[in-house]
């Protein structure tokens, strides 16, 4: 099997981290990735905001346990770093052309030996006067459209084992 389907094939979801942060040049091969991801029209329409900054990266964890309905709760799971993918509003796919980068950004962080996982609610965050007070901050325009983050470290314990495919997964005709 070669490289491309081994990462493809055994990528997990981590939902625990220690704190050690990812190095430079590794997030700089990472981000790369997700700069090549395809994109709509070839509009490239997505926008990555990389956080590492340990206020910020607490701030949207409680709004995003605040939208899940879990006040306690850490839906970053205490990653170290967390990539915001936003995309234009006004392009033909936003979303799918953000969706198609955070799969680059997953799967290039486990070929790098990073782990990763996608946290949702990134749209109902950036909808509210909090998340567009901090897209002023950033210098980015409302019209972004938050689609997920990525949250990337060291994974605190083994991979999960992959779950067994459903049947009908695949249908020929």
């Amino acid at each position: 099997m070669n490289e491309s389907m081994k990462t493809l094939l055994e990528r997990r979801s981590i939902r625990k981290y220690t704190e050690e942060q990812v190095d430079e040049a590794t997030l700089d091969q990472i981000l790369k990735a997700g700069t090549y991801a395809p994109s709509c029209m070839g509009k490239q329409s997505a926008v990555m905001v990389v956080i590492r900054d340990k206020e910020t990266l607490k701030t949207l964890s409680a709004i995003n346990a605040e939208i899940q309905g879990n006040p306690t709760g850490n839906p970053f799971y205490g990653a170290p770093t967390a990539v915001l993918v936003l995309a234009d509003s006004a392009t033909p796919c936003p979303v799918q052309d953000a969706a198609l980068v955070l799969g680059n950004l997953m799967n290039a962080a486990y070929a790098l030996g990073v782990s990763s996982c996608w946290i949702n609610r990134a749209k109902e965050t950036f909808e509210r006067p909090e998340g567009k007070e901090l897209l002023k901050k950033w210098g980015l325009p409302e019209t972004l459209v938050a689609v997920g983050y990525c949250i990337l470290g060291y994974a605190d314990g083994p991979a999960p084992e992959p779950k067994p495919r459903k049947e009908g997964y695949i249908v020929r005709v």
